[in-house]
């Protein structure tokens, strides 16, 4: 971790990522995802999801270098040390985003998921695999 992903998104895709967050010694443990529209980390942001384990989570989007509206939510469906199953799904106007099965979060798109080139997976978060599956769910 980090982990990068080049990518093409459209409707109907789907972002498989199965992990397990590090032990909670670590102050305040993360898990981060992050869907850039171009190969570099100073690019913009279509979907940021941060959760910050045991707390919250906001999902916000980066444009032109700014940080937009974030959406705070405090139900956190991750445990330290236990596997988790996370699934974002590319929908025509949101990322739906299931958790073990569990719909959990939409997040309205505000650049399009066409733009997306790069996925980001980070923090304290130990990764079993990342993939994108382009077909149906």
């Amino acid at each position: 971790v980090p982990y990068k992903l080049p990518v093409s998104l459209s409707v109907g895709s789907c972002v498989i990522i199965k992990g397990t967050p590090i032990d909670s010694s670590i102050n305040e443990p993360q898990l981060q995802v992050d869907f850039y529209t171009e190969m570099n980390e100073d690019s913009e942001i279509a979907f940021h999801l941060r959760v910050h384990l045991g707390r919250r989570v906001v999902m916000n989007s980066r444009e032109f270098g700014i940080w937009m509206l974030e959406e705070n939510l405090h139900y956190v469906p991750f445990e330290d040390g236990k596997p988790f199953d996370l699934r974002i799904y590319v929908c025509h106007n949101e990322y739906e985003v299931k958790v073990n099965g569990e719909y959990i979060y939409a997040f309205v798109h505000r650049i399009p998921p066409s733009y997306v080139k790069m996925i980001q997976v980070w923090r304290d978060v130990s990764l079993d695999s990342v993939l994108v599956n382009n077909g149906r769910r």
